[in-house]
């Protein structure tokens, strides 16, 4: 099946004139078609699933859990997707526009696809959805690689969201799904620059440290999540509880749960007991550092590896800190530059910590698992961009886009 990857990529390109063309009531049209999909298909769409999770029976619990579909999360998917109908259409904004002092050209910088999207990405078939739904209203074509774990649900999904597009008379090649799950296959499909624009991967550090090493296609980095908590010492040590427990147990599989917690020296006495207590009870096993050790002797003794570690899992570090500048070096040093939170009532160490971190999305007293396009009020996600470069952060429509330069002229020449 090799030797198709080429064929599906080049059907994909064939179509990206005719996405980069369509009106903007066509493009929310086709999503409103595919968020009726997921209803009409329902049934195909879950049995596929329970097969997918059935083979999985040996992959730990977290995983588990990204991999699942039901009927609360195909709603959930719907909402996040029904979203983007009432958002702007990015394609054809102007940017910025401004006419030249010298030569009276008129320049106008305006919002274009990128072409063909390539989405590479592990076991969370909520992701198929998502990136279709973006890609469209971005008016692009799109290629999604999904993992082994993941096929039959993927299939059913596409093959759900091509047949009802078809049915309305929409061209459903901008839709293609490598079906061929071997790593050779997933090579390939990295290698497929003349087709396709940007590749973007989803799923674990290493993961995505491959695809960057591998492909020839420029990438866009997302996900990794190596999230910390700061309680600096003028903190309300309740707040504080709250937003730790929300971030790391409401769902610790995903990329924007909290790893880790950083806990200033001064406030050491009155909150590292209460709040680890409090995690426990939620079964959270915890590792420490020496310190952390004398007032929590149970906690598990903590290594170096510890401090990088995206758990995805109910497993955090913690660590004392002497001060905001401290933890700030420290986050720096240990983090993905994902999402990271200062829980104080200090202002002036609130504005040090936001200036000093240098990650994608960075709090004040409110838990990390905010980071996300639909709660960003973006709609559905392509990722969350860890880079610099082009997209940072929850990557939405605009991300999703490049742009050009329309230039107005009456006859000038250059001399």
């Amino acid at each position: 099946m090799i030797n198709n990857i080429e064929e599906i990529c080049k059907r994909a390109k064939a179509c990206a004139d005719y996405m980069a063309a369509l009106s903007t009531y066509n493009k929310n049209k086709m999503i409103s078609i595919i968020a009726d999909s997921l209803t009409l298909y329902e049934s195909k769409i879950l049995s596929a699933n329970k097969k997918d999770i059935d083979n999985c029976k040996d992959k730990p619990k977290q995983f588990i859990d990204r991999l699942m579909l039901n009927k609360e999360r195909l709603a959930s998917i719907k909402d996040s997707i029904l979203q983007l109908v009432s958002l702007p259409d990015p394609i054809g904004q102007v940017i910025d526009e401004w006419v030249t002092e010298k030569t009276k050209l008129k320049i106008k910088k305006v919002r274009t696809p990128l072409g063909v999207l390539g989405l590479i990405y592990e076991a969370r078939p909520n992701v198929t959805v998502d990136a279709i739904c973006l890609a469209l209203k971005t008016g692009n074509a799109i290629v999604l690689r999904g993992s082994k774990d993941a096929i039959l649900t993927n299939t059913a999904l596409v093959d759900s969201i091509k047949s009802e597009l078809a049915r309305n008379g929409y061209n459903e090649n901008a839709i293609q799904l490598v079906e061929d799950i071997s790593h050779e296959s997933a090579e390939c499909f990295m290698r497929q620059r003349e087709y396709i624009d940007v590749l973007l991967p989803r799923g674990s550090k290493e993961f995505i440290k491959n695809v960057v090493r591998k492909a020839t296609i420029p990438v866009i980095e997302t996900g990794a999540g190596n999230c910390h908590a700061y309680v600096e010492k003028s903190a309300d040590l309740q707040k504080a509880i709250n937003i730790i427990v929300n971030g790391k147990v409401s769902r610790p599989s995903v990329c924007n749960a909290l790893e880790s917690i950083l806990i200033d020296e001064s406030i050491a006495d009155s909150f590292v007991v209460p709040i680890l207590n409090e995690l426990v009870k939620y079964g959270v096993t915890i590792k420490g550092c020496p310190k952390i050790k004398n007032y929590f002797p149970e906690a598990q003794p903590i290594a170096e590896s510890d401090l990088y570690a995206e758990y995805g899992s109910l497993t955090v570090s913690v660590k004392i800190v002497n001060g905001v500048d401290e933890a700030i070096k420290h986050i720096n040093k240990y983090g993905t530059h994902h999402s990271d939170v200062i829980i104080t009532e200090d202002e002036a160490a609130a504005e040090r910590f936001l200036t000093g971190v240098d990650s994608a999305a960075v709090y004040v007293n409110a838990s990390t698992r905010f980071t996300d396009g639909y709660e960003f009020g973006f709609g559905a996600e392509m990722g969350i961009s860890t880079q610099k470069l082009h997209a940072r952060g929850p990557m939405g429509l605009g991300e999703l886009t490049s742009y050009k330069y329309l230039i107005f002229g009456c006859g000038q020449i250059r001399k």
